[in-house]
């Protein structure tokens, strides 16, 4: 019987991703930026999230937003109106951004300025888990719609975050959705991982965000924490 050689293609491809975003890591560390890799599915309220949190943060610390997505300027367009910095990334089809692509719109971004800047990744659970984009931290956001169960449905995801932003808490009562065993579901998963109710249309639970990304932000930077 012929003997054939077998390459692991997609060992490689995730070790020399992994190194890559080693590199950019200690890069952001040298110029004093922190950024967080922001994920979740279609329609949880990334954008949402981001435009109070940037109402809540802009007169303390500069921050600039990467959006990615497969098409469209959509969402740049809503962050721009913020008036933070905001660039839009277009993954030319691809449901995710690995750590070279991340770098290709920091560079062109421009970081020098800034002390925060968020990613906000293409939407989708499965893909962006798989890629280490040489983020400082790496948040989520999971929408009371979307139910308790996605932390089973989707391990990888939750075990790589360090914040799990559960949106749309004003919706809870029209939805059965069980806080507690989401909780437990993604403890089960991350026992690590901060989880932090919120509401982007209320603002429930935006206070302790934005102490947890000032915390973050000045650790990572060693600027002082602005209060």
């Amino acid at each position: 019987m012929k003997e054939f050689k077998v390459i692991e293609v997609k060992r490689s491809i995730f070790e020399d991703n992994d190194a890559d975003a080693a590199r950019l890591r200690q890069t952001l560390k040298k110029q004093k930026t922190f950024l967080l890799n922001l994920m979740s599915s279609p329609g949880a309220g990334k954008t949402s999230t981001l435009k109070r949190t940037i109402s809540m943060l802009k007169d303390e610390m500069r921050i600039g937003v990467m959006e990615a997505d497969i098409d469209s300027d959509v969402d740049a367009q809503t962050i721009s109106e913020t008036g933070a910095k905001a660039i839009q990334i277009h993954t030319g089809g691809m449901c995710h951004l690995d750590a070279d692509m991340t770098r290709q719109g920091l560079l062109e971004f421009g970081t020098e300025d800034l002390d925060l800047v968020v990613l906000e990744n293409v939407g989708n659970l499965v893909c962006p888990a798989e890629f280490d984009t040489g983020a400082c931290k790496n948040a989520m956001i999971l929408s009371v719609p979307e139910g308790q169960d996605k932390p089973l449905k989707y391990p990888l995801m939750f075990s790589v975050c360090d914040v799990v932003l559960i949106n749309k808490t004003d919706v809870l009562p029209y939805f059965d959705f069980d806080m507690e065993k989401c909780r437990e579901y993604i403890k089960e998963r991350n026992p690590k991982a901060k989880v932090i109710p919120i509401s982007a249309k209320t603002g429930e639970g935006f206070a302790e965000w934005t102490d947890w990304l000032r915390r973050e932000t000045a650790d990572w930077t060693g600027k002082e924490k602005q209060k």
